[in-house]
């Protein structure tokens, strides 16, 4: 097994929320069990936080959890269920962050229809959050914004008032006076596997790399 990349360890201190409670509906097949490589989408997502040293991971289910609760059994990850999943991403997110352990400062966000992320694109953000006093860090690749921002726990009661209209970026939008852009040399921050097309392009990517 490859060793974390992290420089120490982070007990607590920083939590991930992987999102995967959507009916994948523009794929035409369950995105968090589509294989790439010798791994499942959600699997890459899993070894992505752990690889940080990101130790407490929660999946948000909704549409055929039960096909993913086997799967998050064998991998140690904490199941949370989204009845509400018709109503889009943000609801899981609601769902999502009261799971979250109490003495976690921050945690991350990734839909799991993007694969690419670099465990090391995960240290710079949590190496920013801790020498900063920010309330969000969010990965930027050549001017481009991207995933997973790392979100403070402090601003989820804020999250659970919020009615959801624009989404998380709507509400983020409010602390960009505590928001810290980092910049990093990732394009897999940028790369989603949202339909047919995408997912044929992430097996020739994964392929050439």
């Amino acid at each position: 097994m490859t060793a974390p990349l992290h420089r120490e360890p982070y007990p607590l201190a920083f939590s991930a929320l992987i999102l995967c409670a959507g009916r994948s509906s523009r794929m035409g097949a369950f995105k968090p069990l589509l294989p790439l490589g010798e791994e499942t989408l959600i699997e890459r997502a899993i070894r992505l936080f752990r690889g940080a040293g990101v130790a407490d991971v929660t999946a948000v289910l909704g549409y055929q959890a039960e096909w993913v609760l086997p799967l998050l059994e064998r991998h140690g990850v904490r199941p949370v269920l989204n009845d509400r999943y018709d109503e889009g991403m943000f609801s899981s997110l609601r769902v999502g962050v009261g799971s979250i352990n109490q003495g976690c400062r921050a945690f991350f966000l990734l839909p799991v229809d993007i694969p690419f992320v670099r465990p090391e694109t995960l240290l710079s953000l949590m190496d920013a959050f801790r020498e900063g006093e920010n309330d969000v860090c969010r990965p930027r690749f050549r001017g481009r914004y991207g995933h997973p921002p790392l979100i403070a726990t402090a601003l989820i009661p804020a999250i659970g008032e919020f009615d959801g209209m624009g989404g998380l970026r709507t509400l983020l939008a409010r602390y960009g006076g505590r928001t810290a852009d980092v910049a990093v040399e990732d394009p897999g921050i940028l790369l989603d596997v949202d339909t047919r097309d995408d997912y044929e392009g992430a097996q020739k990517a994964l392929k050439k790399s």
